[in-house]
């Protein structure tokens, strides 16, 4: 299998006054091509922390973190911007789209950081919309939307930029029931496809949807195991 993430001996420390916290301790994993993940433990166990150093929205204390057999470990900050922008797809809990902006404008925006024309950007974006069932939602603003809804859209734009991995931090967290299902479906439908998904979440019921589960305790992994038992997408 192709690796797509490798993470060897990787530590993050903070400075909190005279304290040292270690978020991350010694961690090395390797995630593939296609896999789909989900990351768990409880607050402060160290989840989010990794899910940050992945989406080279944070760098290790120390450690090596190759991306597609990329060192990102070692980049500046505009390399790691580049990264992030062309390689990985953010869905994150809070949707975090622009509240101004049509669904549309909003799934294009990653695209103007390319420099992609206006007429590609639009094209893409609406494909991109169309792939998760928004077609017939592009000219509508956030609030004109359901949590579903807009959660698509955050969907839809992390998958303009065609990226290698997707990663999902809580993202039924602001969800009722019925919806957690349906983005469940459609990130069963994503992996179907060949993307590679790493899903943070602390809900164990959400946990089973994927195909590998790593539980983090105290900065360490403390489990890597194969779902043998992949929860089916429920419909209600």
């Amino acid at each position: 299998m192709e690796s797509i993430i490798r993470v060897n001996h990787i530590s993050r420390t903070y400075q909190v006054g005279a304290e040292k916290i270690f978020a991350l301790r010694d961690i090395s994993l390797e995630i593939f091509k296609n896999e789909y993940v989900a990351l768990m433990g409880s607050s402060g166990s160290g989840k989010s922390t990794l899910m940050n150093v992945l989406g080279c929205l944070d760098t290790p204390s120390g450690g090596e973190y190759f991306l597609n057999n990329i060192d990102v470990a070692k980049m500046s900050d505009n390399e790691l911007a580049e990264i992030r922008n062309r390689q990985i797809g953010f869905v994150f809990q809070s949707f975090n789209l622009l509240p101004r902006s049509t669904a549309l404008e909003n799934v294009a925006l990653p695209l103007i950081y390319s420099g992609v024309n206006k007429a590609d950007r639009e094209a893409r974006a609406a494909e991109a919309l169309k792939s998760v069932g928004l077609n017939d939602r592009m000219t509508h603003r956030p609030n004109e939307l359901s949590g579903g809804q807009r959660q698509r859209v955050a969907v839809a734009r992390a998958l303009v930029t065609n990226p290698s991995i997707i990663l999902a931090d809580e993202p039924t967290g602001n969800l009722d029931t019925k919806t957690s299902y349906e983005i469940m479906d459609l990130f069963d439908q994503l992996h179907k496809k060949g993307n590679t998904i790493v899903m943070v979440t602390h809900e164990d019921d959400i946990a089973q949807y994927a195909h590998r589960i790593i539980r983090l305790r105290d900065g360490v992994v403390e489990s890597d195991t194969i779902n043998k038992n992949v929860r089916k997408v429920e419909k209600i």
